[in-house]
């Protein structure tokens, strides 16, 4: 049985000038799967994500979202329908604290006044998501002190905490509603153990139910990790495939990952 398409992405196209940083790009993303989207520098990654998010307006191409086109629609707008993302460089608030941090974005809380205490809004959940995160032990440390990995992985609790009815725990039975993570490179900056530490994160959050689709330019962080591998090229996109299939493919072990390159060795010196 085929899992349906949530995300469906067709003829994008970005031109910056006579620069083509996307070029008709069409592919979907099913419900609750794991996409890597990888690609050499100026493939077009990063410009295909803020098109995806609405940091950026596509000159043609179409973005669907459970059915609904998306362009047009402001980032905020879009994170209401179930969309968030996140950036190459962790975007956090240096002067608070863990919770605060997660606080400050919860979904559904009630909306902040000057008088209000934000330590007061939902901290049971946002210590669950702290904990997901693996930060329950640096909840009440402030940002500013703690390392660059926690603060990666701060960045994402922070937007599931903006997700529609976003749950640290997989409850049987339970369904939540549809929603889109957009990680633009989540292990960036991060040595090989952390970043495994993150993409078992990132795993987890996609077996919640989660639909992921992220950049990457550290394979380790692909390879054994993505359900489906996406490759852009000069704004095309060149494969779409499982990633043992991706990884055999001539033309992206050609101009990519190199005709030397070994998936199941990678995985294997990971583990």
């Amino acid at each position: 049985m085929s899992l349906q398409a949530v995300l469906q992405v067709s003829g994008l196209a970005k031109h910056f000038g006579g620069v083509r940083a996307l070029d008709g790009v069409d592919f979907c993303v099913p419900s609750g799967q794991c996409v890597a989207l990888i690609g050499p520098n100026g493939a077009g990654k990063s410009t295909c994500f803020a098109c995806l998010a609405g940091q950026q307006v596509p000159c043609a191409g179409e973005v669907m979202w459970l059915g609904q086109s998306l362009l047009g629609s402001t980032p905020a707008e879009r994170q209401r329908l179930g969309v968030a993302r996140t950036f190459q460089v962790a975007q956090t608030f240096e002067a608070l604290t863990v919770l605060q941090n997660i606080q400050l974005v919860l979904r559904g809380a009630a909306r902040l006044a000057w008088w209000d205490r934000l330590d007061s809004r939902q901290p049971g959940r946002a210590l669950q998501l702290a904990a997901q995160a693996g930060l329950q032990a640096q909840a009440h440390d402030t940002v500013a002190d703690l390392p660059y990995g926690a603060k990666k992985r701060l960045e994402l609790a922070m937007a599931l905490a903006g997700l529609p009815d976003a749950v640290p725990v997989v409850q049987q039975g339970t369904q939540t509603p549809p929603s889109l993570l957009l990680l633009d490179e989540p292990a960036a900056g991060l040595a090989l153990a952390e970043r495994a530490d993150m993409m078992a994160l990132v795993r987890q959050v996609a077996m919640q139910g989660v639909t992921v689709l992220y950049t990457e330019h550290n394979m380790d962080a692909v390879f054994g990790v993505a359900d489906r591998v996406l490759v852009l090229m000069q704004g095309r996109l060149v494969a779409d495939g499982l990633p043992e299939v991706v990884a055999q493919d001539p033309q992206v072990r050609e101009r990519y990952l190199g005709l030397d390159f070994d998936m199941k060795g990678l995985i294997d010196a990971v583990r």
